[in-house]
């Protein structure tokens, strides 16, 4: 796990898991991002699959990204309301997409920060927390995760980072066995 601080749109990974509104319009700052690297395609893309609700994730094709698939997370719904379980649901979701996917190396923006909702060190804890998590229940991870942030959340995510990797995290369940997504794999959808 990598903090790297810059646009999330630039980085040349498997997948990006960008915030998302429930609407699935890429409005937020990371998501326009995003949308400014790959045209309109991939945001008619996900709404017209959508809504989401907080905790759920949608996958869609990267465009003229370097990342081949980008996965919308919904961290946080139209009441803005300040749930933990809301951000967890969504990370968790999205690192589930990536599995079929044969996500590697991905990219993940703060969630649930980008409406000010949480601030930067609770959405770097929750993302964290949903890691260690899953890590423990022997889910399949990404090889690599790269938290893409900005100026203002690069000292909380790198706080969280370096105090995750100071903690002893349980051996996985099972072992992980990579499985790669064909190029014809359909965008999908997780979420609780």
């Amino acid at each position: 796990i990598q903090v790297w601080r810059g646009e999330i749109a630039e980085l040349e990974v498997d997948g990006l898991i960008i915030p998302a509104s429930e609407s699935l319009f890429m409005t937020s700052p990371v998501a326009a991002s995003g949308k400014r690297a790959t045209g309109d395609d991939v945001e008619r893309s996900a709404v017209a699959r959508g809504p989401l609700a907080p905790g759920q994730a949608l996958g869609t094709p990267g465009g003229r990204l370097a990342a081949p698939y980008i996965i919308h997370a919904v961290a946080v719904g139209p009441d803005r309301l300040a749930d933990p379980d809301r951000p967890a649901g969504a990370p968790d979701a999205a690192l589930t997409l990536a599995e079929p996917l044969g996500l590697e190396r991905v990219a993940m923006a703060p969630l649930g920060a980008e409406r000010g909702v949480f601030a930067p060190d609770e959405s770097a804890a929750v993302i964290l927390r949903t890691i260690a998590a899953r890590i423990a229940r022997g889910d399949r991870m990404p090889a690599s995760i790269v938290f893409a942030v900005g100026p203002a959340e690069a000292p909380a995510f790198r706080a969280a980072t370096d105090a995750f990797a100071a903690q002893p995290v349980p051996a996985p369940a099972r072992s992980p066995v990579a499985r790669s997504a064909s190029a014809d794999t359909a965008p999908c959808r997780a979420g609780r």
